[in-house]
């Protein structure tokens, strides 16, 4: 069999383990498959093929504006010549972005070199930047200029022409393929620019599935006209979507309020846990409908989890749902 060489973080699979049986009350809470289009419009995201021209912001402002809501967010921005996936958050949905960072993300771009340099340097060059690189923000970026470092999971080149070459990155979030290129450029002794870019995958959002922004607002006016669903929640999708990558831990609706009023998680109120969790990992918190209620740092291992009966096993990162979805069982001091 051959291994896939294209993998990012977001590739790993999880086996979900029972700790304990437990049932969910249907009077609370919904599963994120029967959510109505206006509780989507509310908590919901888009996998957007981002075009050539707009900055990322204006189209957040479009987006907005088609859908009338009150707020619009993007997971990752994108330069505006730069196209491809960009994840976009409804309202509360944008609370959930940050569960993107750790997804890893794929561009396919375009390197043009200053001079000619053999293909098989060219090749060897670009291997030598898998794995950690330290990279200075380009003077045009909107964070400070400090080294930093980043991780290369695969860099292919997929085609050299001339002076022009094609390849495949997959990346950490947070790393400047412009400065990759440059960076390049320079260790191949020619100098070089990015002349192309466009991102094929943020995690499990890929290319493939992303929707234009023509097509948002067609089915938009086509469900506020015809009150047809389908083909709006093919387009609109819940918010758990970007949570997909994530490791999770599913919790007993007693313990979903009180996560919901900023406490950590005890043991006691996990019912399943996926494997491969350590200690330090970033782990998505699910109610038994499947909801997303928050993103957790984990203080215990998959099998500490299982096997221990006291402890907090994460601290809260960001709280996802709102309080008051699911009843109130824990005391209040």
């Amino acid at each position: 069999m051959v291994k896939n060489k294209h993998v990012l973080p977001s590739d790993r699979k999880y086996k979900r383990l029972i700790k304990v049986e437990a049932k969910t009350n249907p009077n609370y809470g919904k599963s994120p498959d029967e959510r109505s289009i206006k509780e989507l419009l509310n908590n919901g995201m888009i996998n957007l093929d981002k075009p050539c021209g707009p900055t990322s912001h204006q189209v957040d402002s479009w987006v907005k504006e088609v859908l009338e809501v009150e707020k619009i967010g993007h997971g990752g921005t994108l330069d505006p010549n730069a196209t491809g996936v960009l994840p976009i958050g409804i309202n509360d949905a944008t609370r959930g972005l940050q569960a993107l960072l750790s997804a890893g993300k794929e561009y396919v771009g375009v390197m043009k070199l200053h001079k000619d340099v053999d293909k098989k340097k060219i090749m060897d060059v670009c291997k030598e930047f898998v794995g950690q690189i330290t990279q200075l923000p380009p003077l045009r970026s909107a964070v400070k200029r400090v080294r930093r470092k980043r991780q290369i999971y695969y860099i292919e080149v997929i085609q050299v022409k001339g002076r022009e070459v094609l390849f495949r990155v997959g990346c950490e979030s947070g790393t400047y393929v412009r400065t990759l290129a440059v960076d390049i450029g320079k260790k191949l002794k020619c100098g070089a620019h990015l002349s192309e870019l466009r991102r094929t995958r943020v995690g499990n959002l890929s290319e493939e599935e992303s929707v234009i922004l023509q097509d948002v607002k067609d089915v938009y006016v086509f469900w506020k006209e015809e009150k047809n669903e389908e083909k709006i929640r093919e387009i609109i999708l819940p918010m758990e979507k970007m949570l997909d990558h994530l490791p999770k831990i599913v919790i007993r609706d007693s313990a979903v309020d009180a996560l919901c009023h900023g406490a950590d998680l005890a043991v006691p109120g996990v019912v399943e846990v996926d494997s491969y969790i350590k200690k330090g990992d970033v782990a998505a918190v699910l109610t038994l409908k499947g909801e997303g209620v928050a993103l957790v740092n984990t203080l215990m291992s998959t099998e500490e989890i299982i096997q221990k009966d006291t402890g907090i096993c994460t601290n809260l990162e960001r709280v996802f749902m709102k309080k008051g979805t699911y009843p109130s069982i824990w005391k209040k001091t």
